[in-house]
């Protein structure tokens, strides 16, 4: 497999190209401290501290890091992002901070909403076909949904809107719809892109008195979509420019795809008339993989890598790593690694030495992700919102109520949840914790800020809401 994981100079050279590509400021935010590299033969396997910092590196340098690898190693890589919370102790105190700043404030959006306007979105990722997509239980009705909205633009399940958590499967679905409606319909036309996107190119349109060329380009298409809906969530203008674009699409009888971290009705900030609309069409959700999707997935990217993967070893790895496709694929990279490293075949043996520490923390880290999404979609924050230091009513209310349902669901400790929320230390994790259970025992009516002004709501129902989202009402 050739692996050079241990080779620390072309793990530098890689490192140090992508530093001046990406630039020093932008490189020692994101990537100094936050991450470790892995090279092998097919892939460069990235370690993140949370799901916030690679979601990120993920959007925003993935094309860097394949052209830095390119220039390094010599011939195409795949990237690859998997979870390891113990990054999180190599955090400067205030680089959460600067992380969230960025995210929240980023000069260059614009600068890329301008290039954007004038030419057509990305196009979507090539491999990403429905013949790749894993069938399962989880996702049978998503897929098939999303199958007719391809075949048949428009004629049914329209709008279709597919939800789940993180890493199930939305975007390949959506990704996959586009390239069979090339595919089919070569005469029609289609966009993709996320709902930030849409958002800044909006923003830009409209200060560049480019208003009317921006919604001939989103009016007039055949198939429209659009990915992360609930990044509209508290931006007013945006959803009142989408709900025009939505209104015309459908009364032209074209089709409307989206998806999202949560169902319509669970986006904090979203308009009725928006929420409205969403769920008159199908609303659809892909659930964790089952044991035999997460085998098959295995299976699939095994022979993708051309490594032997022996089927214990599948049984192992489709046991322990239950949460979603990206975690199946952060394991199996690992494992793939360890046996290059020690130069010997994979076996049942060495998954469970190797991935020994991933296998006791992946559940709780993924559901702690989980968490931090809901929590965050509910109040009308964004995930980032949580990870920051300020202290603003909303901010500091949603970010106590994660850190004590974190300690209620997941087994992870007040040290941990802090590292992964922001670095918080644990004294932090522990005031937020009695404070969110002396509400609760109180059942008291707690109060925040929106967009629309006070919102007031006991206390004991919002956790209710948050925890049968999540799933997990049933447990602690």
């Amino acid at each position: 497999m050739g692996l050079r994981a241990h080779d620390d100079q072309l793990i530098t050279r890689l490192q140090d190209t992508i530093a001046e590509k990406v630039g020093p400021k932008r490189y020692n935010v994101w990537f100094k401290g936050s991450t470790t590299f892995a090279l092998a033969d097919e892939f460069v396997q990235i370690s993140v501290p949370n799901q916030f910092v690679g979601g990120w590196i993920e959007r925003h340098f993935t094309d860097t890091i394949r052209e830095a690898a390119l220039e390094v190693v010599g011939k195409p890589l795949d990237v690859c992002f998997t979870i390891d919370p113990e990054l999180t102790k190599n955090l400067r105190k205030k680089q959460p901070d600067s992380q969230v700043a960025y995210a929240s404030n980023n000069p260059e959006r614009v600068a890329r909403a301008q290039m954007k306007l004038g030419s057509p979105p990305p196009a979507p990722v090539p491999n990403r076909t429905f013949a790749d997509f894993v069938v399962g239980g989880g996702n049978r009705l998503a897929h098939t949904t999303a199958m007719t909205c391809a075949d048949r633009p428009g004629d049914q399940f329209n709008p279709l809107f597919i939800h789940g958590g993180c890493g199930v499967g939305k975007t390949h679905l959506l990704q996959a719809i586009c390239n069979k409606v090339k595919e089919l319909h070569p005469n029609r036309t289609y966009r993709y892109l996320s709902g930030e996107d849409f958002t800044n190119q909006y923003i830009f349109a409209i200060k560049m008195q480019e208003i009317d060329s921006f919604r001939h380009r989103y009016r007039n298409v055949d198939v429209l979509v659009i990915d992360d809906v609930h990044f509209f969530s508290n931006k007013r203008g945006t959803q009142t420019e989408f709900l025009h674009t939505f209104n015309a699409i459908d009364v032209a009888g074209k089709q409307l795809v989206l998806a999202s971290d949560a169902h319509p009705k669970m986006i904090s900030h979203l308009s009725e008339s928006l929420v409205t609309r969403f769920v008159s069409g199908m609303v659809v959700k892909v659930d964790a993989p089952d044991f035999a999707t997460r085998a098959e997935v295995l299976r699939r990217r095994a022979k993708k890598m051309k490594c032997d993967l022996p089927e214990p070893v599948v049984e192992y790895i489709a046991e322990h790593c239950t949460a979603n496709i990206r975690e199946l694929e952060g394991a199996l990279y690992k494992l793939v690694a360890l046996a290059s490293v020690h130069n010997q075949p994979i076996s049942r043996s060495l998954a469970e030495q190797g991935l020994k520490d991933l296998v006791e923390r992946t559940t709780s880290v993924v559901q702690l992700s989980d968490i931090e999404t809901v929590v965050a979609l509910y109040f009308g924050l964004h995930s980032a919102d949580l990870h920051t230091s300020r202290k603003s009513r909303t901010i500091a209310l949603a970010r106590g109520i994660a850190m004590y349902l974190a300690r209620k669901i997941t087994d992870l400790s007040f040290p941990e949840i802090g590292r992964f929320m922001g670095n918080k230390n644990h004294s932090t994790v522990l005031l937020a914790c009695r404070r969110i259970k002396k509400l609760v025992d109180e059942d008291a009516v707690i109060r925040w800020v929106t967009s629309r002004g006070e919102q007031m709501t006991n206390i004991c129902a919002v956790i209710s809401e948050l925890e049968e989202q999540l799933g997990n009402a049933s447990r602690g």
